[in-house]
């Protein structure tokens, strides 16, 4: 894979979005007139907005993996934070909260097909080609659309958003229904691709709004599978908002506010909010290496046993355990490189950060493209072998490639696009007054 420099799609990461120039106007049907009954304000940026009423957004998503719900989370609090109360958004997980067995189980499901590489790859692969995921979701529609149906009425939005593949095909489909047989009015639709490479193909459907990608990468395979260029923008993936804000510390600083020695190299370990991966491993081989790396930390998440394991240790360098954090943003700003699975949120947070990624591995089909993204960019490296991430960090972190260190910290910091969710809920936000 070359690298993603391909300047079509992309919005500058100086560029402040405007609805006006990137969007042709959106057929969204007959209003809710109710709605727009409210004196209208234009924010700094374009966006006309409805002074005293908060317009519905409905997020959906599916808890299979960590990333998708932290991407809808990004989203949410970037609402917040640009509109404060003009928009309600509610994140719903259709399948585990409105199906019924065996759909319910699809977080479930997920897990256990991820353990299980080769189940795994069979599923994706099986499942890309049209006439099956179409045929599939057919049938998933004919089950669950009374439920889901039930789900809309009950928040009743004034746009929909996608962060999860599995949920385009249904909602459309119920959403076509609805209007149909009620005469709902035409809501806005929108996806938020949470991929960075190459995607599954239930991600595109030619029936939303809006799609938006992180990279050029996407949108030609976007294009490739029917959508049009009118549909496809390309911001950025969705990061939390805390990454976004201005460096107001500096590296020594935030080593300061966070207990860490303020001159000592430092790794941090990551393995999702739920600590999966070879973590332990990793950080064993990096006490066996006894190289330049003086400060390690981990990042546990939910994974209590992970964290008494290395708690329960000695350590011969300086070692700090931490469970689930709420301010990963800081944490990884005051490391030296990070070491990491293949995931699209950690990636983008690690470049937005300058901070260069060794991955140690990848969920097949979905993430494999994510490690030539890295390679190729040359901000970071691969191994899935404990011994050889500690020796590629032990290279890293000596004095004398420090240069080198820093030019892979600077090519990071390029390719990141801290404004990314702003832009994206901007333009979400413009949908609704279309």
């Amino acid at each position: 894979m070359h690298s993603d420099s391909s300047p079509a799609f992309v919005a500058s990461n100086t560029e402040t979005s405007s609805t006006s120039k990137q969007q042709p106007s959106l057929q969204t049907g007959s209003e809710d007139k109710n709605v727009f009954q409210s004196v209208q304000k234009t924010d700094v940026h374009g966006v006309v907005t409805n002074h005293n009423v908060s317009r519905r957004v409905m997020c959906l998503m599916s808890d299979t993996g960590g990333g998708h719900r932290a991407s809808a989370q990004a989203l949410k609090d970037c609402f917040t934070l640009t509109y404060g109360d003009e928009f309600t958004v509610d994140i719903i997980d259709l399948w585990s909260s409105n199906s019924p067995w065996p759909f319910c189980n699809m977080p479930k499901s997920y897990f256990f097909l991820v353990k299980h590489p080769w189940l795994w790859r069979l599923n994706f692969r099986c499942s890309e080609p049209k006439l099956i995921h179409e045929f599939m979701f057919k049938g998933y529609t004919a089950i669950v659309a009374k439920s889901f149906s039930e789900a809309f009425k009950k928040i009743n939005p004034h746009l929909v958003i996608s962060v999860h593949p599995l949920m385009q095909h249904v909602p459309i489909n119920v959403l076509q229904q609805m209007q149909k047989l009620y005469k709902t009015p035409k809501v806005p639709f929108a996806t938020v691709v949470t991929d960075l490479t190459r995607c599954h193909a239930t991600w595109f459907h030619r029936g939303v709004d809006k799609c938006f990608v992180a990279t050029n990468l996407v949108a030609r395979q976007a294009l490739k599978l029917g959508l049009n260029a009118g549909q496809i923008i390309c911001h950025g993936l969705p990061i939390r908002p805390s990454f976004s804000a201005p460096k107001r510390l500096s590296k020594h600083a935030l080593r300061d506010k966070l207990n860490l020695d303020t001159s000592a190299s430092t790794v941090m370990i990551v393995g999702g909010g739920e600590g999966m991966g070879k973590l332990e491993e990793i950080a064993s081989a990096l006490a066996r290496e006894r190289g330049s790396c003086q400060q390690v930390v981990v990042i546990c998440g939910r994974n209590t046993r992970l964290s008494e394991s290395l708690l329960s240790r000695t350590w011969p360098f300086q070692m700090h355990v931490k469970g689930f954090v709420n301010n990963m943003s800081e944490y990884m700003a005051a490391c030296d490189c990070v070491v990491s699975k293949a995931g699209p949120g950690t990636i983008a947070e690690a470049m937005i950060c300058g901070v260069p990624v060794l991955l140690n591995g990848c969920i097949p089909c979905q993430e494999e493209g994510n490690i030539p993204f890295v390679i190729n960019n040359r901000v970071g490296g691969y191994s899935e072998q404990p011994k050889i991430i500690a020796s590629i960090i032990s290279s890293w972190l000596a004095p004398e490639n420090a240069s080198e260190l820093q030019l892979m910290s600077d090519r990071a910091m390029a390719l990141g696009r801290p404004e990314a969710t702003f832009h994206i809920v901007r333009d979400l936000a413009g949908m609704v007054n279309a």
